[in-house]
């Protein structure tokens, strides 16, 4: 069986990986490439639809962005939760993020990464379950805003993310993907904010809102 054609940003986005450990770590061994082309094989795994290596490019993009105007702790260790945060996806199971957390937990010191770091990244990893980080934790706010940024898409970005997750759960009847999508909708729209953030929340927050009111509608209909 061939292997799996390369994203059109593979080079691009090894180049950007590279240039995040080496700013992360304070060793220059072992070599950084190995480590991100086994993160980018995980994110083009074939069973993905929505949590593939374009959402991975679109969470790093985010987070630049933000970062541009917010100022937090560690940014590194943000970016480096955006390259791991779903190193595990596999859309039958619930412990996804736990699991993706303990990639790291186990890669990024072998890579040279401070113990203190690596922990901060698996925390970080883990509170992309709920997307509800607490108040004033800027780094998690931050890597939260720019995972849930899609929900801010254009109607025909959000049909296209919200045809994506469904396709990724392909394998659930109609029914039971209905209640289960719509109990995340409840969930989602239930929080104070959805975005953290002062400058994600002014930019994203009555776009996703709106957008999500919209698919629970349908789904309810």
């Amino acid at each position: 069986m061939s292997a799996p054609a390369r994203h059109p940003a593979h080079d691009t986005l090894l180049a950007r990986w590279t240039t995040l450990l080496t700013s992360a770590r304070e060793v220059t061994e072992p070599a950084a490439a190995p480590y991100g082309e086994d993160l980018l094989a995980r994110w083009a795994e074939p069973q993905r639809r929505y949590h593939t290596t374009d959402h991975l490019i679109a969470v790093l993009d985010r987070i630049d962005e933000l970062l541009a105007q917010v100022a937090a702790p560690d940014p590194d260790a943000i970016r480096l939760a955006a390259w791991f945060h779903d190193a595990v996806y596999l859309p039958e199971r619930s412990t996804n993020e736990d699991r993706s957390a303990r990639v790291a937990e186990r890669a990024l010191p072998e890579a040279g990464v401070s113990e203190a770091r690596t922990e901060e990244v698996a925390r970080l990893v883990r509170l992309t379950t709920d997307h509800d980080p607490a108040t004033g934790d800027t780094n998690a706010e931050v890597l939260c805003d720019a995972d849930l940024a899609v929900l801010a898409g254009s109607p025909e970005e959000y049909g296209a993310y919200a045809a994506a997750v469904r396709e990724e759960y392909g394998f659930v009847p109609d029914d039971t993907f209905r209640e289960g999508r719509a109990n995340v909708l409840r969930h989602l729209l239930g929080l104070p904010r959805l975005f953290r953030t002062t400058v994600a929340h002014d930019r994203w927050e009555e776009t996703a809102r709106r957008n999500m009111a919209t698919e629970l509608e349908l789904l309810e209909a």
